[in-house]
């Protein structure tokens, strides 16, 4: 069973790598300077089932699990974190949502068109003044007879533009009660539902980032996720497989720096001889290489209980705190490794330095992390 594992995981890496020299490797820092979505790479990841993978192939998915989904984003995330983290946010958050807590109707509604890659999922959860604490949102939902009317925006949402659908949270309830929030699935198009500025940023810049606003933005009954007063728990569940993404796209960032500056260590001669037979650049190797492999292991661990139903908040806030600060070292250190080059565009591990630093801040700060490490283990 292992054995099958493991070449069913082999073959999707495969897969990815050639893929992205295709595809993204050609275009990278074009796509990057211009601060570019590139939105046709998703139609053609969706045609690989790379926008669906957690979804059961009933729905149009590729009905694999999360050692499959974990090795997926960290291949792609060695051509492009920005692919990688758009890839991730929307199989974990809006795809993952809806699969998590939608009912049959609304499965079979959106489900295949996400997994497929015809659309593009995006999640609505922090706003302005609300990001650690998503619990004192300010955008609210009243209901009307048969509709619930939004009012509110979110800010730092992944696909806020380009995003064919959303999954938003809104209060429904006290402000600060954990049961007054409501998850919603609102399309494109839909009256009051527009997008806002499109933030300019210092990394990810081929994951677009973007305002959601809503102006008496109507949305039928039929479009609640769950129960009313759950959303706010189920955004808590959510996060707990997207801290597994954000996990799994650090692993790949880690090891696309470490590969590159192992790779130039060997060429790069001074005073004679390669830089990596001198003691200070072999001990920095040596410490990437050993924190990348225990970055991998907790991630496996998390990927492991996940796949088997099993409580991962633990798990899943270890692997993101951990993987995530280690991929910011080993982008450090190969940006020293490289020298004066390292700081030019004409190498890559300028890129990873500028795209891993979102890693411990998307999906719940470091910071965050470490408070729910600490009230796991002190409960």
């Amino acid at each position: 069973m292992q054995t099958l594992q493991a070449e069913t995981q082999e073959m999707i890496a495969q897969s990815v790598r050639d893929f992205g020299e295709i595809h993204i490797a050609p275009y990278r820092d074009e796509w990057d300077e211009q601060e570019h979505f590139p939105v046709e790479i998703f139609h053609k990841l969706g045609e690989l089932g790379l926008m669906g993978v957690l979804v059961p192939e009933a729905y149009g998915g590729s009905g694999f699990g999360y050692h499959e989904y974990v090795r997926a984003i960290a291949e792609l995330a060695k051509f492009d974190p920005g692919i990688g983290l758009s890839m991730a946010a929307h199989n974990s958050l809006c795809t993952g949502h809806i699969l998590s807590f939608g009912n049959e109707e609304q499965k079979q509604r959106w489900l295949p068109k996400l997994a497929s890659g015809e659309w593009i999922g995006a999640w609505g959860l922090t706003e302005p003044n609300t990001g650690s604490d998503a619990g004192r949102m300010k955008t609210t939902a009243k209901k009307e007879g048969e509709y619930w009317i939004l009012n509110g925006s979110k800010n730092f949402i992944t696909h806020g533009i380009s995003g064919n659908v959303a999954v938003v949270i809104a209060r429904t309830g006290a402000q600060g009660d954990a049961h007054g929030m409501t998850a919603f699935v609102i399309e494109k198009g839909t009256e009051g539902f527009t997008s806002g500025k499109k933030e300019k940023k210092l990394g990810m810049r081929t994951s677009e980032t973007a305002e959601l606003i809503f102006q008496d933005c109507k949305v039928h009954e039929s479009n609640v996720l769950g129960k009313v007063g759950e959303g706010f728990v189920q955004a808590m569940k959510i996060l707990d497989g997207g801290r597994i993404s954000i996990a799994a796209l650090s692993l790949g960032i880690a090891q696309g720096a470490y590969e590159a500056a192992l790779a130039y260590a060997q060429e790069r001669q001074q005073f004679g001889k390669p830089i990596a037979t001198f003691q200070g650049i072999s001990f920095k190797l040596a410490d990437m290489a050993t924190e990348i492999e225990a970055s991998r292991l907790l991630i496996a661990q998390a990927a492991t209980l996940k796949n088997e139903g099993k409580k991962v908040n633990k798990e899943s806030a270890m692997a993101k705190y951990y993987a995530s600060e280690v991929a910011c070292r080993v982008a450090n250190e190969a940006v020293q490794i490289f020298g004066g080059y390292g700081f030019t565009k004409d190498y890559p591990v300028e890129k990873y330095y500028r795209d891993v630093k979102l890693c411990t801040i998307g999906e719940g700060t470091s910071e965050i992390q470490k408070l729910v490490i600490s009230r796991a283990i002190l409960s």
